[in-house]
């Protein structure tokens, strides 16, 4: 078994900050989550707050 990319507690903080606060950008918070995701390249459910 691989070990899969570990993601840093600094991007991971402003990831979820960008999701917190960008919510009147999009429709509903996963909306959100998954735009950003797909951003930075993480899965959605690693922003998941």
């Amino acid at each position: 078994m691989s070990k899969q990319p570990g993601y840093s507690s600094e991007v991971r903080e402003r990831a979820v900050h960008m999701v917190l606060t960008g919510e009147h950008e999009h429709k509903s918070r996963w909306a959100e989550i998954t735009s950003i995701a797909s951003k930075i390249g993480y899965t959605p459910e690693t922003l998941r707050p």
